[in-house]
């Protein structure tokens, strides 16, 4: 084991630790693209290039793309404001959704209660 390696191991934990702790999607984006490069570098080290070929390609690749592009997706529905979709002309499947909800006075157990829907309307 050289200094190298030693460089290579710390750089992996520290861009986990970035990925792992950042606050903006994008940002924990890019750390899992550079992490999966970094992981290729490891299994070029170990010589397994076959590995390392396929870590680039699909794990800091593909993923960090489709990553991206669904950030980019996400972004731009948020900022128009779109609502959840309907499907065959029915309500939104949130408005579907039964709340749950704990009372002290039944011991801690989940009470199910499904004239209230999870936005807070009251259905019949």
């Amino acid at each position: 084991m050289n200094a190298f390696d030693l460089v290579l191991g710390a750089t992996l934990v520290l861009v986990a630790l970035l990925a792992l702790g950042a606050r903006d999607l994008f940002r924990a984006i890019v750390m899992f693209i550079v992490f999966g490069l970094s992981m290729a570098l490891v299994w070029v080290r170990l010589e397994a290039p076959d590995i390392a070929l396929a870590e680039a390609a699909i794990g800091a690749g593909i993923t960090g793309v489709l990553l991206l592009d669904t950030l980019g997706y996400l972004r731009r529905r948020f900022e128009r404001g779109v609502e959840p979709e309907a499907i065959d002309g029915e309500t939104p499947l949130v408005a579907h959704t039964p709340r749950v909800t704990t009372s002290p006075d039944d011991g801690g157990a989940n009470r199910v209660h499904p004239r209230h829907s999870s936005s807070g309307e009251t259905r019949p």
